[in-house]
């Protein structure tokens, strides 16, 4: 999980500290997200998801897809 986190980051060319400002955390705690030092909140890991346009499996390495699910009705 921890690699896609950063993966996805530079994917977008964003450095740490434009997501710890999005998610209004500081540079190291998003970090620590990234290095697995830290447990990533679930209210962060949606977030992330929503940030991203992918799924919280995704993030998590549950699966391959990138496309985010279909909301939900």
């Amino acid at each position: 999980m921890y690699k896609r986190l950063r993966d996805m980051r530079e994917d977008h060319d964003l450095s740490q500290r434009q997501i710890a400002e999005y998610l209004h955390c500081t540079q190291v705690c998003y970090s620590f997200y990234e290095i697995g030092r830290r447990e990533l909140p679930t209210n962060v890991l949606v977030r992330l998801a929503q940030f991203y346009h992918t799924s919280a499996d995704y993030l998590l390495g549950l699966t391959d897809e990138k496309e985010p699910y279909p909301p939900a009705k």
